[in-house]
């Protein structure tokens, strides 16, 4: 590939455009990024490590091809990590002037591509996360006879070719990479030309759009998990997994939105205006961001019921726990009700015994409520 160059043949990556650059090692100290990026790393090997543990033992399909999904999006934090900081350490100790070292852009161009590809691949599994879950509680049917661990694999393949086709973009044309202060790394090129701000609009749309979708289907899930937790078919379905599977990944949508949020609304606010990054801004955000990568393994290896239970071993983390707390707190607000509302509520709404869990009066015995009052009551 030609590398385009301006007219005192300088590489594009290089040329001071729109997109300040200033070469200054000594702006950071590299144990800083040493012990950013070891901690990461070896957050993510444990939570592999847990992810293959937990993997080996469920006998739930649901859960197991959730497991899929956390190890990929454990690979993706990892190797963004490893890349990236190996970068990015390398440049610290060495001092190394890639405008000189690397003519060519070839550094340029990869670092580019592995930030967009390592920022976007956990979004994109986090969408594709919450629909599998979504899928999964609202049609289970449907979701435990087309859902393979093949086809799962297949959806995750399916997500990172997507991410490294929109960070190749640059490559064929649209869009470019430049390098960065303090020239450690290299990131979206913000000039006038409509390729270049119209590549960083596309790569914080596609971001805020997983995060977006993710918070929507979650929500949506949640509240259905919470209806079949107080209501009849309670009986008919295990949620205890599934129950799990969803304070995971509340998490880490949580954790997406509060470190990505600020990145992706800076580079759309500035593709808008089409005017460069201010580089303190930047850097800030950069370094909020890759927090996703440390705090998302932590997920996975605390917010387990088995962890919990050592915490807290005299509460009750099952099913049933959940269900007597969500009647309990039911039946104090109806009562909390009632004492509020006092003569009012007497007075206008006439009681119904049955309702209040209160006995009637009247010698009639009253007849046995039917099983499916039983099973709303609970």
């Amino acid at each position: 590939m030609s590398i385009m160059t301006d007219s005192n043949h300088t590489p594009s990556c290089y040329a001071n455009t729109s997109t300040p650059y200033r070469y200054s090692p000594g702006i950071n100290k590299v144990d800083y990024s040493a012990a950013f990026s070891t901690l990461g790393l070896i957050s993510n090997l444990i939570a592999f490590i847990v992810l293959i543990r937990s993997f080996n033992q469920t006998k739930s399909h649901s859960r197991s091809f959730f497991l899929i999904f956390l190890g990929g999006l454990v690979i993706t934090d990892f190797m963004g990590l490893l890349v990236t900081g190996s970068f990015v350490i390398s440049f610290y100790v060495t001092r190394v002037d890639w405008t000189k070292s690397d003519p060519g852009c070839h550094f340029c161009n990869f670092m580019g591509m592995s930030m967009v590809f390592y920022g976007l691949s956990p979004l994109l599994l986090g969408a594709t996360m919450a629909t599998q879950r979504f899928i999964g509680i609202n049609h289970p049917f449907a979701s435990s006879s087309k859902m393979t661990k093949t086809r799962t694999i297949s959806m995750m393949l399916m997500v990172w070719f997507v991410a490294g086709s929109i960070s190749l973009l640059p490559l064929a044309g649209f869009g470019s990479y430049h390098i960065q202060t303090p020239g450690s790394w290299c990131f979206l090129n913000m000039t006038s030309k409509t390729s270049d701000w119209g590549f960083a609009l596309l790569f914080s749309l596609v971001g805020l759009i997983s995060i977006a979708t993710s918070i929507l289907l979650n929500t949506v899930s949640v509240v259905t998990l919470f209806k079949v937790y107080c209501g009849a078919e309670r009986r008919q379905r295990n949620r205890d997994y599934e129950a799990e599977m969803m304070l995971q990944l509340i998490l880490i949508m949580t954790i997406a939105t509060v470190c990505w949020c600020p990145l992706l609304v800076f580079i759309a606010q500035t593709a808008f205006a089409r005017t460069g990054f201010e580089v303190k801004y930047l850097l800030l955000c950069i370094r909020f961001a890759t927090w996703n990568q440390i705090l998302d393994p932590w997920v996975y290896i605390l917010f387990r019921r088995s962890v919990l239970r050592r915490v807290n071993p005299h509460a009750d983390w099952s099913r049933t726990s959940i269900i007597s707390s969500s009647s309990s707190i039911r039946d104090n607000v109806h009562r909390f009700t009632r004492c509020t509302l006092g003569p009012n509520l007497r007075s206008d709404v006439p009681e119904d015994p049955e309702k209040l869990n209160v006995m009637p009066s009247s010698p009639i015995t009253p007849s046995s409520p039917s099983p499916r009052l039983i099973g709303s009551e609970l």
